[in-house]
């Protein structure tokens, strides 16, 4: 049987914390409409490596040309973009934005030294995730080689419903909470593997909750296999998820609880800085 197109991660509407309907903060005074419009352009960028135009930006965004015109104009001039022609790319600079939230993050300072810990003993990738709306966002990572179709690192999205720290994220959920995201996803398939139902998502997320694992088999993408564990709170609440993916033909049964040892190790240590 054919598999479907490899999946793809990019930003969209569904998938951006900042691209939600900004009509329903109207009228709040502690809401900067501007700021959240200058967030929503920032997020275009991502995946668009030969960068951005106006038409794509303002297309992407649900914003108007001129707005769009003036935004990126203004990162430009505050050195977060340039433009070559027509075309607009974010500098380097933009990464502080970024690396504020990792320096004042403890428990992102400690995933590093884990990781490498991890990729270094069994050479394959490792990384760390949270639960960010319907998606996990990248951390930390330490990668030995590119597993996916796509370049994973810090910042990077994915769904959580088809990946193994998505899933860990999910049971760490309360009902409630999970019931919701349930209700409000829809789901679609990378692979011929991807499990769609939410019905059956609802029994893997429970089965998660009651073994403290995840192994996804295929259902991001075509022959890899990733498996996560959660990063628990003193308080017992999951606040991250540490993940180790592979090629799924070189995971045996005995590599499998090689690596779960790993990751369980590395969410005991991270459980210190986890608050």
């Amino acid at each position: 049987m054919p598999t479907r197109p490899r999946a793809r991660p990019s930003l969209t509407k569904n998938h951006s914390p900042v691209a939600t309907d900004l009509k329903k903060f109207e009228g709040d005074p502690n809401f900067v409409l501007s700021l959240a419009r200058g967030l929503r352009v920032i997020e275009t960028f991502e995946g668009q490596k030969d960068g951005i135009t106006f038409a794509d930006a303002a297309r992407r965004t649900g914003l108007s040309r001129a707005a769009v015109r003036r935004l990126l104009m203004t990162l430009e001039m505050l050195g977060y973009a340039e433009s070559k022609g027509r075309l607009y790319k974010l500098r380097s600079r933009v990464l502080s934005l970024g690396s504020s939230f990792i320096s004042s993050t403890s428990l992102v300072a400690a995933a590093q030294p884990v990781l490498d810990h991890i990729t270094e003993t069994i050479h394959e990738s490792s990384s760390m995730s949270v639960l960010d709306g319907d998606d996990i966002v990248y951390v930390a990572r330490s990668s030995v080689h590119r597993v996916m179709s796509v370049d994973l690192s810090v910042g990077s999205r994915l769904p959580a419903y088809c990946t193994s720290m998505g899933r860990v994220l999910l049971a760490g959920l309360s009902d409630p909470e999970l019931f919701r995201y349930l209700e409000r996803i829809r789901p679609i398939a990378h692979t011929n593997r991807t499990v769609t139902s939410k019905a059956q998502l609802r029994e893997l997320i429970l089965r998660v909750r009651r073994e403290g694992y995840a192994i996804v088999h295929e259902e991001l993408e075509v022959g890899l296999r990733s498996m996560a564990v959660p990063v628990v709170s003193r308080q017992g609440r999951t606040v991250a998820a540490v993940n180790i993916g592979a090629p799924a033909l070189r995971v045996t049964r005995k590599h499998s609880e090689e690596f779960l040892r790993l990751l369980h190790e590395a969410a005991r240590i991270l459980a210190h800085s986890a608050g």
